[in-house]
This record gives C-alpha cells, structure tokens and sequence, in this order.
C-alpha cells in the first residue's frame, strides 16, 4: 500500500510539474489574455487519456496498479479543469462573457476531439 502510495505521489508531482512547463510555455508564447495555457494543457491531457486508455485497453498489457498510477496519478495532476473553472468564473466576474463562452466552448469541444483522437490513435498503435 505503501509503495501505491509513493507512486502515486510521484506521478502527480511529475504530472503538476508537466502542466507547470507547459502552461508557462504557452503563456510566454502566445500572451494570457486568453487561457491558452489550460486550453493547451487540457487538450494535451484529453488526448493523452485517450491514447493511454485506448493503448491499455486493446494494446498494452498492463495491470490494474500500473493503470491507476498513470491514470489518476500522472494524467490527474495534469489536467486542469478546476484551473479551467477557475479562470471561466473569473471571465464572468469580470463581465467578459464572450471570453468566458469561447473558453467554455474551445476547452470542452477540442477536450473531447483529442479525447477520440487519442483513443483513435492508440487504436492504430
């Protein structure tokens, strides 16, 4: 339980700092007047979760432990949709709703697209 535990530990922390670089390169990229940075870091994480659960599913030989780890403890970390709400409620509190819809709207939509992308993907693999 123990070890579950420190390798639990360790994929989030790996998964945190991954969304951390990430985030931040976007940001220095492309500016923050609009949430690029969770945009990129969730889209990446939406396709990632596909791609593994897919690559898992019908390609991988992998247990249950090893799964969770990844899954929850890596990917976990790695997304942001609290971050995503946070930064949508704050769009509304400043009264940029037509930001906030387009957040709303590019986050989910491409969330999902990259999802099947993923899943497609690992499919071929």
């Amino acid at each position: 339980m123990m070890q579950r535990i420190l390798l639990l530990c360790l994929a989030g922390a790996s998964g945190t700092l991954c969304r951390y670089a990430l985030a931040g390169l976007v940001h220095r990229v492309v500016g923050t007047t609009f949430p690029w940075g969770t945009l990129a870091v969730n889209v990446t994480g939406c396709f990632t979760a596909g791609l593994m659960w897919s690559l898992f599913e019908h390609r991988w030989v992998i247990g249950g432990e090893a799964r969770v780890i990844i899954m929850i403890g890596f990917i976990g970390a790695f997304t942001t949709f609290s971050t995503f709400i946070l930064e949508s409620g704050e769009l509304i509190r400043t009264t940029q709703y037509l930001m906030a819809a387009a957040n709303f709207i590019f986050q989910n939509g491409l969330g999902l697209l990259a999802l099947t992308a993923g899943i497609a993907l690992g499919r071929l693999a």
